[in-house]
């Protein structure tokens, strides 16, 4: 399933009586997709029919925006027993450097993550823990406010979004609009650019930011990065922004962007 079709007959082909779990990201990133409830219940049919678990990555939950809903494909029927849903105070709060997230689920599957949390991490910051949970309890006591962070992060976002994706239209690139998340994909295979210079063993994306780096004092994150070998030459044509700092240069990086 991506973002411009959906194949529930190539999903459905993926699953066997092997198939153990399927992980789930929504909002998606690096794409940004929303998730629709045909479209989650899709999945959920796989999961039930194939006794498969569901791990749910839902970090951006709150990062939806207009005409588009978060849905936690744990409340779907017959999904809860099946699923760990995973949130995170860095994406919920900006705090992304605190690492702090949790996971939600049924007693006997979270009892496994007990254990291995216990053997990998041992403990964790109680300050921030406490200042997290505190957070929580007032936005969610504020849930009809619309100045209620979940409510005004997206909306800020929104227009740095759209502000964006016009900046990367005006100067020959291809923005494909999220949905979710602060992140942004971007075609630049229309860019005509010499990379002469880079090394031309690396695939196009990592050449090309490498050259936005240099030229224009931009940055972005190769997309092919996210892929394992067999698929990273498919991708190698992305590379992803990120839009959730301040804009007050957006206009700059647009004004000096003159490719050479």
């Amino acid at each position: 399933i991506d973002k411009e079709g959906r194949n529930p007959a190539e999903l459905a082909s993926k699953f066997n009586s092997k198939t153990k779990a399927i992980i789930l990201n929504t909002p998606h990133n690096p794409i940004g997709k929303v998730f629709t409830r045909e479209e989650l219940q899709v999945i959920a049919d796989l999961c039930i029919k194939h006794d498969t678990l569901c791990i749910s990555d839902e970090v951006y939950e709150w990062l939806v925006y207009k005409g588009n809903k978060h849905i936690k494909i744990a409340t779907l029927p017959g999904m809860w027993e099946r699923t760990i849903t995973i949130g995170s105070a860095g994406k919920t709060y900006s705090v992304t450097g605190w690492k702090l997230g949790w996971s939600i689920g049924p007693q006997n599957l979270i009892k496994h993550l007990q254990v291995v949390h216990q053997n990998t991490l041992y403990t964790c910051p109680t300050p921030l823990q406490e200042a997290l949970a505190q957070a929580l309890w007032v936005d969610y006591k504020r849930m009809d406010d619309p100045d209620c962070y979940f409510y005004s992060l997206p909306r800020e976002l929104e227009s740095k979004r759209d502000r964006m994706a016009q900046l990367l239209q005006e100067v020959g690139l291809r923005p494909v609009v999220p949905e979710g998340g602060y992140f942004m994909i971007v075609d630049v295979s229309t860019l005509n650019v010499d990379l002469s210079d880079v090394d031309e063993n690396q695939p196009y994306d990592y050449k090309f930011v490498r050259w936005m780096i240099s030229s224009k004092k931009l940055s972005a994150i190769p997309l092919s990065a996210f892929c394992g070998p067999e698929t990273k030459r498919q991708f190698e044509k992305y590379i992803r922004f990120c839009f959730i700092k301040v804009s007050l240069n957006m206009d700059d990086i647009a004004n000096n962007w003159v490719v050479r």
